[in-house]
């Protein structure tokens, strides 16, 4: 499962010009799952999404959670994050999971976040979205629940 965190001061996703989830000061996270994933790797990208530092603290050093500073998370699925593109120019999705299993990962890792009291917004599974945000610094982290485990 792979996602890219990036830190917004604010994010939007629109559907037909109609806003479908909307934040302030938090996360953009676009997931992927991948072929094979499971709730072991939607565990490992919920806890690591909630618990990263990269907020700056007093001193301007990145030593603060989303938690700590209230932040929000705009969730968005993004099947294109598995693109192969080591062989060719058009990018392979072979690895990306089947609708219905992502859906069920993507929507289990927002629960993930709802429980620990994480305001979360989220675009539509499958649709074509209009993404928008505003990247604080920037800073922007990538994730791989294969890289870990």
């Amino acid at each position: 499962m792979r996602a890219v965190v990036q830190r917004v001061l604010r994010a939007s996703v629109a559907i037909r010009d109609q806003i479908t989830g909307e934040i302030g000061k938090g996360y953009m996270v676009l997931i992927g799952v991948e072929v094979g994933d499971d709730e072991k790797d939607a565990d490992y990208l919920a806890e690591k999404v909630q618990n990263l530092r990269i907020f700056e603290d007093e001193d301007a050093k990145m030593n603060l959670s989303l938690t700590d500073v209230g932040g929000a998370i705009l969730a968005v699925s993004q099947f294109t994050l598995l693109g192969d593109t080591r062989d060719g120019r058009r990018p392979s999705f072979i690895k990306a999971a089947r609708p219905q299993e992502a859906d069920a990962l993507y929507r289990y890792i927002v629960s993930r976040w709802h429980e620990q009291g994480i305001m979360v917004e989220t675009g539509m599974f499958g649709a074509d979205m209009a993404v928008s945000l505003v990247n604080d610094g920037p800073v922007t982290i990538l994730i791989d629940s294969r890289k870990v485990f």
